[in-house]
């Protein structure tokens, strides 16, 4: 029998589900943990106490998979997870369903506060983290990515957007060979950075259902200079993570923005952020269209004749024709 306290909560409207196998044995929870009986959400342990083996068991005994934290309890969750989230991800007896649905809510957490604050030490270390756990989660599981791809938001924000990009970017890199951790780290922060610049641009035009004028285009194709900008007020972050941030609208014929390069000035890793960053656009739901189905959506990208690096996208290509036929 499952012990349960007095506190009641009526509804669900504050209350967010959260998967027993995320919670460690042994670790202490500075957050409320609340079962569902009925259709009441009822406090079942209080904040700053240990969870043990004999209180998980307690939990499957009485067939108890989800737990739920409150409004108040959410950041203290959310701080949990980034802690052990390299134990989950390493740790076998969690489902590889589980194991990816929470490293990318995760990741959709924290990059809302390390855009708010993308040049506080604290946070760059927690962006750090972050891409380390998607690389061994990547690493550790042939079907890491495909179910990613099923658990990604389709509707599109800017923090969505970014923790797809990189997903897709990791991906991609390891793709094509790049194995060095090092390495995928430094690309893979600069993939999760790289739309930071739009935190400078009026949400009236980035919300705007409609056509941009030809002066609110400018203001957005300044967000890679902007980025730039924020990121070299910190001397954390790789300088090979600069590299995506300002150039990953840049496109190999020179057509491009900020500085109109071509090819032959485009750095590495921005050519493979390029083109998760428009297949990702391209992909998700806007206010203003339908998303693209990825097959139309890699079409246009081909028939956008040296916007991508040729090779890249044909990668690209079969990266994600191997995910469909392996289904």
């Amino acid at each position: 029998m499952l012990t349960l306290g007095k506190a009641f909560v009526e509804g669900n409207d504050q209350l967010t589900p959260i998967s027993l196998q995320s919670l460690r044995i042994d670790t202490l929870l500075d957050f409320d943990l609340y079962v569902k009986v009925d259709d009441e959400y009822v406090l079942y342990r209080a904040a700053d106490m240990p969870f043990s083996e004999k209180t998980r068991r307690a939990l499957l005994d009485n067939n108890v998979e989800y737990l739920y934290v409150s409004a108040d309890g959410r950041l203290g969750y959310q701080k949990y997870i980034e802690i052990h989230i390299r134990d989950i991800i390493s740790d076998d007896t969690v489902s590889e369903a589980t194991r990816t649905n929470i490293l990318y809510d995760t990741a959709r957490l924290l990059i809302v506060d390390l855009f708010k604050k993308p040049t506080l030490i604290g946070n760059i270390e927690r962006g750090m983290s972050l891409v380390e756990a998607t690389i061994m989660h990547s690493l550790r599981s042939a079907d890491a990515f495909r179910n990613m791809l099923k658990v990604m938001a389709f509707n599109y924000t800017t923090y969505t957007h970014s923790v797809n990009v990189c997903a897709y970017t990791i991906t991609l890199a390891q793709f094509v060979g790049i194995d060095n951790p090092d390495e995928l780290k430094k690309l893979g922060l600069g993939a999760l950075l790289h739309d930071v610049g739009m935190i400078k641009v009026p949400e009236s035009i980035f919300h705007k259902n409609g056509p941009l004028t030809a002066g609110e285009r400018q203001l957005i194709e300044k967000h890679p200079q902007w980025g730039l900008e924020i990121i070299l007020k910190t001397d954390m972050i790789p300088r090979e993570s600069h590299y995506p941030i300002v150039q990953h609208h840049e496109r190999e014929c020179g057509s491009g923005y900020p500085h109109a390069l071509k090819a032959r000035d485009i750095h590495p890793y921005s050519k493979i952020v390029a083109i998760a960053d428009v297949f990702d656009a391209m992909t998700t739901m806007r206010p203003y269209r339908a998303a693209k189905d990825s097959f139309y959506a890699l079409k246009e990208m081909y028939d956008d004749k040296d916007a991508f690096d040729k090779e890249l996208l044909e990668q690209f290509t079969r990266m994600m024709g191997k995910q469909e036929a392996d289904e």
